[in-house]
């Protein structure tokens, strides 16, 4: 007799360990995949409406509210669109200050992924709540990690979520000396913890999945990430920033209140392992280790392997932060006026590798006072690739329980680390 067709219905409401609320659809029926669906559920937040009318020193506070998680991305990169528009070129110290602020985050948010929300699914536990008892040294790690990374923002920028300190030319507030010394002797003392996170990821067995596809990223002159440079594809090509919108062509689908994009083919990634695929040859010598040790190779097509590209940038960013900070003490931070703006009216974008991916604000502002925004989030940008992923590992984990299933499309998901929060922004184009 033939072989029954398979008929699988998964039906998540919501999904776990990711930030925001997305329900996971499948439906297959006689082993045909009719439904597979990523459904972002969010009520949209009108930023880019908040914006209209107000003072442009106001935008970036204003926009590092849109995340929790990446507020320092948002705070920076709103203040490099503002400082496109007005003519402003930030002075070298403020470079510096704002690249190792900026350092801090990404290692405060990788950490937060890899070890509390991507590492239970490998070391049996709901959450990092029952981790916590099965495995305290792995938790108590992340911590130590996650605390260093705090406090560095915060020496800089005042506060880590939503950055005080961070304006138009400069900053409000410097970190002393005695700071960063203390601050460069910690990164150093954390190594370890730095070798053993490669360590617990090396023994973990990431699911076998290949898909081909295109990974987007900025490339600076000279430096791995994280602020500024031009767009970048693995299928070739390379943009300005001012071009954005031709790169990222948004649509909205009746199941999502966040917008897809697409570039040069149905769907693009943005991200850790993006940024890996087009810049490795950028990373620090200790971060290429690193890839080498977790068997990430340029260019890897498994989207779990997100989280290890992940773990590559934590090894970079402590390795630079060190840096930095000495380049900083040398140096000797003093106070300096943040740099006026040349003009009051103009157009300008800005760009950033923030921990999902390329960020992009885009204001128009006439007088002093912001017309028109537009922004486009690292998650939003993720969501149709997604799909495309889903839509063939199904296929593929047929023969298998349907809650194995169920789990492998929601590891999924949470190897691309989405901010549905903030993907969930206003949904018709600001510019038009």
């Amino acid at each position: 007799m033939p072989e029954a067709k398979k008929n699988v219905k998964i039906d998540i409401h919501h999904l776990t360990r990711v930030e925001g609320h997305g329900n996971i659809v499948v439906d297959v029926k006689n082993g045909e995949l009719k439904q597979c669906d990523l459904e972002i559920t969010e009520t949209p937040r009108f930023f880019e409406a908040m914006l209209q009318g107000r003072p442009y020193q106001e935008a970036s506070h204003i926009t590092s509210r849109i995340c929790g998680i990446c507020a320092v991305g948002h705070a920076t990169t709103s203040l490099r669109a503002t400082e496109a528009a007005l003519g402003i070129e930030p002075s070298p110290q403020t470079v510096l200050l704002r690249r190792l602020n900026f350092l801090g985050e990404i290692l405060d948010s990788h950490i937060l992924h890899a070890y509390m929300l991507v590492a239970p699914d490998f070391l049996g536990a709901g959450s990092v709540i029952p981790l916590a008892k099965t495995a305290p040294d792995v938790v108590l790690r992340a911590l130590r990690m996650k605390k260093f990374a705090g406090d560095l923002c915060q020496a800089i920028a005042g506060r880590h979520t939503h950055p005080i300190a961070m304006t138009v030319g400069g900053f409000t507030h410097f970190p002393t000396a005695a700071q960063l010394y203390a601050l460069g002797e910690r990164c150093e003392a954390l190594w370890p913890d730095v070798i053993a996170t490669v360590e617990l990821f090396e023994s973990l067995t990431m699911p076998d999945f290949q898909r081909e596809t295109e990974y987007l990223a900025l490339r600076g002159a000279d430096s791995y990430g994280f602020i500024d440079g031009d767009i970048v594809s693995t299928d070739g090509g390379r943009w300005p920033v001012t071009e954005y919108r031709a790169v990222t062509n948004e649509q909205i689908l009746p199941h999502s209140s966040a917008k897809h994009t697409r570039n040069q083919r149905e769907s693009y990634m943005v991200g850790a392992l993006a940024r890996y695929n087009n810049n490795h040859h950028l990373l620090h010598p200790e971060a290429q280790e690193t890839a080498a040790r977790l068997n990430l190779e340029p260019v890897c097509t498994n989207t779990y392997m997100n989280t290890a590209a992940q773990v590559v940038e934590i090894a970079h960013a402590f390795v630079e932060a060190k840096q930095l900070i000495d380049q900083l003490l040398q140096l000797e931070v003093a106070w300096e006026d943040p740099v006026p703006p040349a003009r009051l009216s103009g157009e300008g974008v800005g760009a950033c590798e923030v921990p999902r991916g390329v960020l992009f604000h885009n204001y128009i502002i006439e007088d002093g006072i912001i017309t028109r925004a537009n922004c486009i989030i690292p998650t939003n940008q993720n969501l149709a690739n997604i799909e495309a992923d889903m839509r063939a590992l199904v296929p593929q984990v047929l023969d298998r329980p349907q809650p194995e299933i169920a789990q492998l499309l929601e590891m999924m998901v949470r190897a691309y680390d989405p901010c549905i929060s903030c993907s969930t922004h206003l949904l018709k184009v600001a510019f038009e």
